[in-house]
């Protein structure tokens, strides 16, 4: 068909899928629209479009966005050829006679080729643009277009302005809307209008039930609601009229009283004087419009046309309209002022379409919403909308049943990077369970524990001569903590099974912090060997402990343990004593303080300390023990620490 194959499949794009630009009817997400007896069918058979089952190409067309519109322009793409497409999403943004609006799309695909680009303009059913299915076929599909496979468009039915339906006065009708492409027939759910209520363009007139999602039906003109012909809970096929509009409030009794000629008679009259509107169109000139403007008659432009003639300041009803029916586009208004005519004084602006507000028991939401909340189950009146003027989107649906998570507030902060927290649930890793199994032992141990501070003159000079031979802070403080606990040997032992035991080897561990676990390197018989020989020894623990080489003698074996946190700047802390060891010591940061000196000027000098505080199992060891030993300690690194060298 048209250049592709003769199989294929049909794709109807209807104007109930489509969504408004944020400009036109104040921000409203487009429902679906009402067709006009006149050019429902001719709608139906542009929106067709075909797709070849070789490539699978989908052709994009034109929509007819109104009852009466008869082409379009193309206002921005909102995706370049080879972007992805999903359904649903929208691609373009389309002028009509009536408001900007977006379009979606209702296949998912590649878009291979546009066809119609920015700013020019199509007729309703004209090409203008190919999707492909697949990224591979985005060539294929590409060349198809070149190569004149794409359809030509279909030929204009002559369409009829103005529907009398038999009345005596002029009136249009509403017509059950096409909400799919399966639809055959919809139920009227509820009136959102009565006989006699004024409507605004973009007004809510009804919901329909079809066959996929229960859907809002827009107004596009401005009139009056003069009857209903399908009541609430009726049924009525695509196509069929259901209600009628007037467009002065004084006919609504006139179309109570009923139809005074027989439809078809009234439907045949306009039909030669519509045929030869174009060439009279044509041949008329625009200045017309701007006397009929001064009259008081409603001047025909599209919403940005109106913007941009308020930002430039040119007056509206004196520039002659080039679009479809007289219509008065941005580029006439643009056109107007470069040509310089005469500034009228500034008009008043132009009023604003009411907000849409549904009537009680009528929830607004997309129409993709509300096919997602029927899927999933959802009381749309449960979930709060955050779509303009608070209508349910389809992030929404998602929201509440969790497929998507809510977007996280935005640092209010400048200047630093966003940080993606963490969440959930995660299981512990092997050595985490050890450790919450080792800490939740601790909890049957009768601790105490002793703190003091320890000048660090000496031992940091000592560190800084010795630094240049790979001889750590970690190394020099086994080698001090050794040489302590030989006096007090106390300190190396543990309780087991109702009494003391004594180790005979002083293996000092210090806790070393890895990602998602904590582990004791050991540094065994500390007290023996030079402090260059436990610099290299700890190098080579601390490597292995990285790459998770550590056998289980060179982890599990110390006597003593060390946990030092002052390289973090921290002043003191606790640490928890783990079962089966007799002390652990916590090593906090050094730090400059001020003491009283003799000897000085002033009587005050400036030294740096260090805090250290250890836990002991109360049972093994006491407090004297405990103070006495620190003593020792502290005696080591201030006043002999020629036996850390």
């Amino acid at each position: 068909m048209n250049g592709f194959s003769t199989k294929s499949k049909l794709i109807v794009l209807f104007l109930s899928q489509y969504t408004n630009n944020v400009t036109s009817f104040g921000g409203l997400q487009a429902l679906p629209k009402i067709f006009s007896s006149s050019n429902l069918a001719q709608q139906q058979q542009r929106c067709l479009t075909t797709t070849s089952l070789n490539a699978e190409p989908i052709k994009i067309t034109m929509p007819a966005l109104s009852s009466t519109m008869k082409e379009g322009r193309i206002v921005s793409w909102l995706k370049s050829e080879g972007d992805a497409v999903e359904a649903g999403e929208a691609i373009m943004v389309v002028e009509s006679d009536k408001a900007d609006m977006d379009v979606e799309a209702f296949e998912e695909g590649y878009i291979a080729k546009i066809l119609i680009e920015e700013g020019e303009s199509a007729p309703v059913g004209d090409l203008v643009a190919l999707i492909a299915s697949e990224e591979s076929e985005i060539a294929e599909v590409a060349a198809m277009a070149d190569g004149n496979g794409a359809a030509a468009p279909a030929p204009e039915a002559a369409a009829t302005e103005g529907v009398s339906s038999g009345y005596s006065v002029e009136t249009t009708e509403i017509f059950m809307p096409a909400l799919s492409s399966t639809m055959v027939e919809g139920k009227i759910v509820s009136w959102l209008k009565s006989p006699g209520d004024e409507i605004r363009a973009g007004d809510a007139l009804m919901v329909v039930e079809s066959d996929k999602a229960d859907m809002d039906v827009e107004a596009f003109e401005d009139g009056f609601l003069a009857a209903i012909l399908i009541e609430e809970g009726e049924t009525a096929e695509v196509g069929a009229p259901v209600g009628v509009i007037v467009s002065d409030e004084a006919d609504v009794a006139a179309v109570q009283a009923g139809p005074t000629t027989t439809a078809a008679s009234a439907a045949a009259a306009p039909v030669a004087p519509a045929a030869s509107a174009p060439s009279s169109a044509a041949a008329t000139p625009a200045a017309p419009k701007a006397t009929a403007a001064s009259t008081g008659e409603r001047v025909v432009a599209s919403p940005l046309a109106k913007k941009l003639a308020a930002e430039l300041g040119v007056d509206i009803s004196t520039v002659a309209g080039t679009g479809p029916g007289g219509r008065i586009t941005a580029s006439d208004i643009e056109a107007a002022k470069a040509s310089g005519p005469a500034k009228a004084a500034p008009a008043s602006p132009v009023p604003t379409k009411p907000k849409h507000t549904p009537l009680p028991g009528v929830v607004a939401a997309t129409p993709m919403a509300r096919a997602l909340a029927k899927k999933a189950k959802l009381d749309l009146s449960t979930i709060e909308g955050t779509g303009e003027f608070g209508r349910v989107t389809v992030n929404d649906i998602k929201l509440a049943t969790g497929e998507i998570k809510p977007p996280k507030k935005k640092r209010a902060t400048s200047g630093e990077p966003e940080v993606e927290m963490p969440s959930g649930f995660v299981p512990f890793t092997s050595m985490q369970r050890g450790v919450s199994n080792n800490m939740e032992a601790t909890l049957s141990i009768p601790v105490f524990r002793v703190t003091r501070q320890i000048e660090m003159d000496k031992f940091d000079a000592l560190y800084q001569k010795l630094k240049k031979d790979g001889v750590s802070v970690s190394s020099l403080l086994s080698k001090a903590v050794g040489l302590a606990v030989e006096k007090y040997p106390i300190m190396n032992s543990c309780y087991k099974n109702g009494g003391i035991q004594y180790n005979e080897d002083i293996n000092v561990a210090m806790a070393v912090a890895l990602n998602g676990g904590l582990i004791t390197p050991t540094l065994k018989n500390a007290n023996e060997k030079s402090v260059l020989e436990l610099g290299a020894e700890w190098r080579e623990l601390v490597g292995k402990a990285k790459e998770g080489k550590l056998s289980p003698d060179e982890y599990t074996t110390g006597t003593f343990l060390i946990s030092n946190l002052g390289m973090f700047g921290v002043s003191e802390f606790d640490a928890i004593l783990p079962q089966g060891m007799g002390c652990i010591l916590a090593i906090g940061a050094t730090q400059a303080v001020v003491v009283p000196c003799a000897q000085s000027v002033l009587g005050l000098k400036t030294v740096k300390k260090m805090s250290v505080t250890i836990t002991c199992d109360h049972r093994p060891i006491y407090g004297a023990d405990a103070a006495m030993f620190l003593q020792a300690l502290a005696d080591i690194m201030e006043n002999r620490i020629d036996r850390l060298n």
